[in-house]
């Protein structure tokens, strides 16, 4: 029988697209959730409970797995690199941050939570390859702007000409797939990003055209964007994010065809996430 490739947080949208990928690559899969019986997979995919904060959990979704799709989770990578090591895993992908190349001071906390995890697989032994996307093309939900559009046809951003490489889900498992299927990508450290930069308030023009639906947008200061956020993410998160969108506002992203390089094809526009997801914002 075909040693399953273990994919972590299988339920999650990152996760969800390299199980998919990996499908598509004829590899066998094993998916874990924290509730395996919720999640939302292609017959044929094994479901395991696992939580890398609880070390018990590992051993079990480990078992029999040489590859392996990771989340950077700093509190648990002790834990799962011995259980890894235990199991005899060969090889993990890790979903980390291009945060870890300290380019904006401002993100040194977020920079700092993956860079342990990065370290942490450094020092194991273990064959990796470190996948650092920067700005998700879904952080645009993250930030609330499903339900403001859908509410008011609204999109309130304290720096709306703040550029983003705005890259997909799909593209960042596209990635993992290659590199966990195919050989050749182990000690790889790869930037990935979508294939243009996009401000924030094209990024609501493309999803008006996706809609079909106009919407404006509302500039908030940046008081205003804190008191938002404080709403939605925790507080350390704030101020990088913040400082992350001062630090582009007006300054284009420098993208880079790693997607194009690894897949064979071009990354998916913003446009293309836009009309994926379109239904999020009806």
């Amino acid at each position: 029988m075909p040693q399953p490739v273990l994919v972590f947080g299988g339920g999650g949208q990152v996760g969800r697209a390299v199980v998919d990928e990996l499908l598509a690559a004829g590899a066998t899969v094993r998916a874990t959730g924290r509730n395996p019986d919720r999640l939302d997979l292609p017959a044929g995919v094994e479901r395991v409970r696992a939580d890398l904060t609880d070390p018990a959990t590992l051993p079990a979704a480990l078992r029999g797995v040489r590859k392996v799709f990771l989340y950077a989770v700093p509190d648990g990578v002790d834990a799962f690199v011995a259980a890894a090591q235990e199991a005899g895993v060969e090889h993990v992908v890790l979903l980390s941050s291009d945060t870890v190349l300290d380019r904006i001071p401002a993100r040194k906390a977020i920079a700092d939570m993956h860079r342990v995890v990065e370290r942490a697989l450094e020092d194991s032994g273990l064959a990796t390859t470190f996948l650092r996307p920067d700005n998700f093309a879904s952080n645009v939900l993250l930030w609330g702007w499903a339900d403001s559009i859908r509410d008011g046809g609204v999109v309130r951003f304290p720096y709306p000409e703040s550029h983003s490489d705005a890259i997909h889900e799909r593209d960042i498992a596209a990635v993992a797939a290659v590199a966990l299927t195919r050989p050749g990508h182990e000690g790889e450290r790869y930037l990935i990003t979508g294939p243009e930069s996009v401000t924030q308030r094209r990024q609501a023009e493309l999803i008006a055209e996706a809609t079909g639906r106009p919407v404006r947008v509302e500039e908030l200061t940046p008081e205003q964007g804190r008191a938002e956020l404080a709403r939605i993410v925790p507080a350390w998160v704030i101020d990088a994010t913040i400082g992350y969108w001062a630090a582009t506002d007006g300054v284009p992203y420098q993208v880079t065809d790693v997607v194009e390089r690894v897949t064979g094809r071009p990354a998916r526009s913003f446009a293309a996430w836009a009309r994926d997801h379109a239904a999020d914002f009806r």
